[in-house]
């Protein structure tokens, strides 16, 4: 009883393990990446700041896209306002931006190429038309070789109003929020693909100017919003593409059947 008695004393006497410091930083210009960043913080109870570029991009969709050609092809990136936050204080940042041409929007590579993140875990988050999650992980990967790059979260701006349930269960498996979650099973191998898998395809990308594939296989498993599909798929060039345009590869593209809605992509990786 008395060494137990000890024992307890002495646990309860123990320095508890203080938490990581969160500041969650963002790029946003229609406002979607801001709604998950602010989400963030608001659950992690984080400091929050944006990028803000010296000259913003709040031009149109066309004006965006020709501003950005410009700049690649002069090899430049934006002037960005200096952060207000000191990242060396902070042990985990959370780092959103809006994926442009298949990665990170400009602020965002201008802001790697001036801050240090080495020794901080990072955990990219951001919004996109079709995909870009994985591609621009990678290159934050080489951007910043001293950081520890931890799994992100991505969404399609189409589906904003999924954010709140993904973003609970991809804290909670990220271990930055309490609680339990629904872990998806991997898929299981490609097969081949049915005619009700194909019309399932056809409805989720249908209307998306983006995207002209043709599914060839598929994969599917029971997820905690619905009926998952991993569909590899190839890409045939628009209309409108040049004529010399090599045949792409294929690409996967994930879409999401809930119970009374119309099927959905919520990726593509190329």
């Amino acid at each position: 009883m008395a060494i137990a008695t000890g024992l307890a004393a002495a646990a309860s006497c123990a320095p508890k393990k203080e938490a990581p410091k969160v500041l969650v930083l963002y790029y946003s210009q229609t406002s979607n990446t801001k709604a998950v960043a602010e989400q963030i913080a608001d659950a992690l109870k984080a400091d929050i700041e944006e990028i803000v570029p010296v000259n913003p991009y709040d031009g149109d969709f066309k004006a965006t896209i020709d501003r950005c050609k410009e700049e690649m092809a002069q090899g430049v990136l934006p002037e960005i306002e200096s952060l207000k936050a000191d990242v060396a204080a902070y042990d985990v940042i959370f780092l959103g931006y809006p994926v442009w041409f298949g990665t990170y929007a400009p602020p965002v590579a201008r802001l790697l190429k001036d801050v240090s993140f080495a020794g901080k875990k990072i955990v990219p988050f951001c919004t996109f038309g079709s995909g870009g999650l994985d591609s621009s992980i990678e290159q934050l990967a080489e951007a910043q070789p001293e950081a520890e790059i931890l799994p992100g979260y991505g969404v399609r701006a189409a589906r904003m109003d999924a954010v709140p349930r993904e973003l609970d269960r991809f804290l909670k498996a990220g271990g930055f929020l309490e609680g339990e979650y629904v872990a998806s099973e991997e898929f299981p191998a490609q097969a081949r693909i049915t005619e009700e898998e194909t019309a399932i395809f056809d409805a989720a990308v249908d209307g998306y100017p983006m995207l002209h594939a043709k599914a060839v296989s598929s994969a599917s498993r029971k997820g905690p919003d619905g009926m998952e599909y991993a569909f590899m798929a190839i890409d045939n060039p628009r209309e409108d593409a040049p004529a010399d345009l090599p045949p792409s590869g294929p690409i996967f593209v994930y879409v999401l059947v809930e119970e009374g809605h119309a099927p959905v992509f919520t990726q593509v990786v190329r």
